[in-house]
């Protein structure tokens, strides 16, 4: 039975958090499903997220079935990816975790980053063992060298990516040549345009070189927006919200034989094409300060690699190979990365990102999953 359980922050809120309920309330409600009614295993499985709310995640009834309970997290940008810092999704964690020890009693925490959530746990984990960073980039972050941060006991990347600023960067549409207009493209560099497959090697190459140009534009913007504001209006105005057109045009999404796997062509949300349009995907908006934490590969402290790199707790990245989102290179940078012996790299045939299919795809992998933290 899903049960709420309320986790007390370690700092309040800032402006940033767009509920004013949430911000009074100095509260992270989370969903556990645990394994036996009434009292509370050995080890507990953390699934996190930067924003995405994980109350009803699909694995804790299947992981507490295994013996071994789960609880799905909400950091305080639930459901709004706009304004996320992954400073402050750090300090959530540190929350959770205190709680889950202290007052829940559970001897071992293992942190589960699904998705986007590969890149904040790396994140989080490096900066528990050895705290380095004092603010976001941007600023308006939590100082993790002052942070409650207890480590957890071991990591298991799910599904998961490199790091959020990594994954846009290859999913930015190059052919934007303004960034408010959405129609005047570049066609030399339109994704969409009448192209065989599989796609030349030489145009993916100026393709992506292109996708990095784009993105280092928009930083540049953003730091500059950035200062202006704090010239116009020093502390009163802290942040800026703005628009990104074409974030879905990732040439994995059309062309299979790149990154190769079982995955059919196209997106998490159907059709390339016009997944690349829509208000549905990642980094659509976002505010000056949040780019510079989440999306910008030259900012971020959160790059999943070069975390997991200073990390000392095993690690275990399991993909599926027909996920849509997360392609196996990803999978295997994480894996590469993680320095422990004995670190284990879980490919799981058939299962997409969100494990549709047959209802053992799941439970086989997280018997997997149980088997190796035992």
């Amino acid at each position: 039975m899903r049960e709420l359980m309320p986790v007390t922050m370690q700092d309040q809120m800032g402006g940033d958090v767009y509920s004013g309920i949430a911000r009074a309330s100095g509260r992270l409600w989370c969903g556990r499903e645990r394994a036996r009614e009434g009292s509370n295993s050995d080890t507990v499985m953390l699934y996190c997220h930067p924003s995405s709310n994980f109350v009803g995640h699909y694995a804790l009834e299947a992981t507490a079935a295994l013996g071994i309970d789960a609880v799905g997290a909400v950091t305080r940008y639930a459901g709004n990816d706009t304004q996320v810092v992954l400073e402050n999704c750090v300090a959530d964690l540190g929350s959770m975790i205190r709680h889950l020890r202290d007052v829940e009693g559970y001897r071992r925490v293992v942190l589960v980053g699904n998705s986007g959530g590969g890149g904040l746990v790396a994140f989080y984990q490096a900066q528990a063992e050895k705290p380095t960073v004092t603010d976001a980039p941007g600023g308006g972050g939590t100082d993790l060298t002052r942070a409650d941060l207890p480590p957890a006991d071991a990591l298991v990347m799910l599904n998961a990516h490199a790091g959020r600023a990594d994954l846009l960067q290859g999913w930015l549409d190059p052919a934007v040549v303004h960034e408010d207009d959405p129609f005047t493209r570049d066609a030399e560099l339109d994704l969409f345009a009448d192209r065989a497959l599989p796609l030349d090697r030489g145009w993916v190459d100026t393709y992506r070189a292109a996708q990095a140009a784009r993105m280092d534009r928009i930083t540049t913007w953003a730091r500059d927006q950035l200062s202006e504001l704090g010239d116009r209006y020093g502390d009163g105005v802290p942040d800026l919200p703005f628009r990104v057109h074409g974030t879905c045009a990732d040439p994995r999404f059309v062309d299979t034989t790149l990154d190769p796997s079982d995955r059919d062509p196209g997106t998490l949300w159907g059709d390339a094409r016009s997944a690349n349009l829509r208000p549905v995907t990642l980094g659509s908006f976002s505010t000056l300060r949040s780019w510079l934490s989440q999306w910008s590969v030259a900012d971020t402290n959160a790059d999943g690699p070069t975390c997991l790199a200073d990390v000392s707790v095993p690690v275990l990245v399991v993909y599926g190979t027909a996920d849509k989102g997360c392609f196996p290179s990803m999978a295997t940078a994480l894996y590469e990365a993680a320095p422990r012996p004995d670190k284990r790299l879980l490919p799981v045939p058939g299962a997409g990102h969100y494990f549709e299919g047959p209802a053992v795809l799941l439970t086989d992998c997280l018997a997997e999953v149980a088997d190796w933290l035992s």
